[in-house]
């Protein structure tokens, strides 16, 4: 493993941010996360909680330092092509209040949870709120990682494992294959391996990790099996 870091942590509370959490910490990363105040309690047990708004970088930016790395996982929750509006109000305000702070606060890396681009027409709001998302990263200058998973598997998000087969049969013919894989299905435990890796492996200049990457990343529960 490469030498610990401090990582500071938005959406830690949240269903891929608890995980990733919980395996920063195993791996002895020192975590601090921003919380809403009165939900410190949510975080694991070991992650020092930052209360403050997402959307107001003034509230957390003096709470950054001497973190060099920077995990942006702040989003509306269940996306759906209803919620446009939230998009912009919640993802895109996080990011652009996230980028900010994590600039002026000298933050050498930035993780991003984006989204898999070109995305479906149905969910071009999403895919067009995440892609302006990364633009204002890219602006600061900083070194980043873009995670452009499309629907991360797991608890309570397991419905599109009745796509699977249709993906089997899609991700082998010729003129389907590579939007296939671009949209593909990925894991809880592949996308925290995923970001766990972007943060012991930080780029010079900026790294985009899609969909077959974040498979070839296994993580803890899924190497016992």
């Amino acid at each position: 493993m490469s030498k610990a870091s401090d990582v500071f942590v938005t959406g830690g509370t949240g269903y891929i941010g608890r995980p990733l959490v919980l395996e920063l910490l195993s791996r002895g990363h020192a975590v601090r996360a921003l919380v809403r105040p009165g939900s410190e309690n949510r975080l694991p047990a070991g992650a020092v909680p930052v209360a403050g708004d997402a959307l107001r970088n003034e509230t957390f930016a003096r709470s950054i330092a001497p973190a060099k790395t920077f995990i942006q996982l702040v989003g509306v929750s269940h996306p759906s092509p209803a919620k446009a509006t939230e998009f912009r109000s919640v993802d895109l305000a996080s990011v652009r209040a996230s980028a900010e702070a994590a600039a002026q606060s000298g933050v050498e890396h930035f993780v991003y949870l984006s989204v898999a681009q070109p995305a479906p027409a149905i969910m071009k709001a999403y895919a067009a709120v995440r892609a302006e998302g990364e633009a204002i990263v890219r602006a600061t200058g900083m070194n980043a990682t873009f995670l452009r998973p499309w629907y991360v598997l797991g608890p309570g998000h397991r419905w599109p494992y009745l796509l699977v087969p249709a993906y089997w049969i899609f991700e082998r013919l010729p003129g389907t294959r590579e939007g296939a894989r671009r949209i593909g299905l990925v894991t809880l435990p592949q996308t925290v391996a995923a970001l766990v890796s972007a943060v012991e492996n930080p780029p010079e200049g900026v790294r985009i990790v899609e969909v077959p990457e974040i498979r070839g990343h296994a993580g803890r529960d899924e190497r016992a099996k």
